[in-house]
């Protein structure tokens, strides 16, 4: 999945804050007019394959009528306390085709229980819930924010924990395992996705899908909130676990609607650079959008999603290598089950290989004619892993090969954009790699204008 939408709803929708204190009354809970097919509906229609839904967030105002909380939607007027926005939203998803997930705040600033060992039975209740009533799950996710200050029952105190220890990851881990089993668990430590280490939506050229998470200064361990997460633009070469990026961005400056951020949604030219620095860099991309107090995505951003969905068919429709005739300077065994066709098949299982220890190898494709193009794509296998380290694209021109982009790493998926270029031929070369080769796919575009 290259790109999903997150969808930040609660409380703050309505108090105009980011994060809740945990005081708020359930009754400030009450969208005028939710429709769970407006949303999903509109991301489906903008190319989206999958929704994760804030079920609760900070300040532990849950989105469904959880047994072991009062804080629900059960006592606020929306629906008269009968409604349930995680069914409406997961039945949605359905409906639409695309994927559910659920992000559960480890942080509760309304709990009063938080930081005793009672809350982590809580938790692992509201977890439970939210993996077993539902359907099918594909992504749990954990944030990394993790004790401070809040209203906890009354108190209105601060609250430390120790990150490292209070959650007992290790038994929720399993847990997900158990209820969810073809869930992708979420954090800065994975243990399946990582984050990519910044809310910018951009991953670096060198970006890893394996990771060594190690733990920031004056912790333990590395778990959700105790890493180094810097780390995570880049990832690990070799590194201990294949835990790939997923890039998370809002479309508009906060995480949650504000009606003051009507004219800061994110231009067009905008996200175009977030897909090119987050996707076009191995990395998948969840763009937040946040619906509106009225419970719906709201027209600004409908307007500019689809806009974006339109740029992006119109960039990728035309992959002028599919008319390409494609060698290679070597090719695995001499077999056609390596054969350097396989890069323009559009089969995702065939690719191209070179022989055990050749760590590099070009492939040329032969264009019928002379095209303009401004953007070359590229895969790797990811099934035998992410293997090369230094790369280029060239062209033939006055008869000799001139580059005109430069990459290091490729992974799931490489886009290198570059000044608009004419010619017939177009070399991809390898120049380095930790194992032979293995590629499954190439691709050649003209990008329109960002208008």
């Amino acid at each position: 999945m290259e790109m999903y939408a997150f969808l930040h709803f609660t409380t703050n929708t309505f108090t105009d804050k980011e994060w809740g204190y945990g005081d708020e009354p359930e009754s400030v809970f009450n969208p005028t007019d939710f429709d769970a097919d407006q949303i999903i509906g509109t991301l489906s229609a903008a190319g989206f394959k999958g929704a994760i839904l804030t079920a609760k967030h900070h300040d532990g105002f849950c989105l469904w009528p959880s047994a072991y909380t009062e804080h629900s939607v059960k006592n606020s007027p929306w629906e008269n306390g009968e409604g349930d926005v995680v069914k409406e939203i997961s039945d949605a998803c359905r409906t639409y085709q695309l994927k559910f997930g659920v992000y559960l705040s480890p942080w509760d600033r309304n709990y009063a229980g938080y930081g005793q060992p009672e809350y982590i039975t809580y938790y692992r209740n509201q977890l439970k819930e939210l993996l077993t009533n539902y359907g099918n799950v594909f992504e749990v996710w954990w944030d990394g924010a993790n004790g401070g200050d809040g209203y906890y029952g009354g108190a209105r105190e601060t609250r430390t924990i120790d990150r490292s220890s209070y959650y007992q990851w290790d038994n929720l881990i399993p847990l997900v395992r158990e209820l969810q089993p073809g869930a992708c668990i979420f954090s800065d430590a994975g243990p399946d996705i990582r984050w990519v280490g910044n809310e910018h939506g951009f991953a670096q050229d060198s970006c890893w899908a394996t990771y060594t998470p190690l733990p920031a200064k004056g912790e333990t361990k590395a778990v959700a909130g105790t890493t180094q997460w810097q780390i995570g633009e880049t990832g690990t070469q070799n590194g201990k676990f294949w835990m790939p990026a997923e890039a998370d961005v809002s479309i508009r400056p906060g995480w949650f609607y504000h009606p003051s951020e009507n004219d800061k949604v994110k231009s067009l030219k905008e996200l175009v650079e977030i897909y090119f620095h987050s996707v076009g860099n191995g990395a998948s991309l969840n763009l937040n959008i946040p619906p509106d107090r009225r419970g719906r995505i709201n027209p600004v951003d409908s307007v500019r999603l689809m806009e974006f969905h339109a740029w992006l068919q119109e960039a990728f429709d035309d992959n002028l290598l599919e008319r390409a005739h494609v060698t290679a300077s070597s090719i695995r065994g001499g077999s056609d089950k390596y054969a350097a066709g396989n890069i323009i098949d559009d089969d995702p299982e065939t690719y191209w290989a070179t022989n055990d220890g050749e760590k590099g190898g070009t492939v040329i494709f032969q264009l019928p004619g002379e095209e303009t193009f401004n953007c070359f794509m590229v895969q790797e296998y990811i099934p035998l892993g992410q293997r090369v380290t230094n790369f280029s694209v060239d062209v033939w021109q006055n008869g000799e090969w001139r580059p005109i982009a430069k990459g290091n790493t490729i992974g799931y998926k490489k886009l290198l954009r570059f000044p608009m270029v004419t010619a017939n031929k177009v070399r991809l070369n390898i120049e380095q790699a930790m194992a032979c080769p293995v590629i499954s796919a190439a691709g050649l575009f003209l990008l329109p204008e960002v208008q």
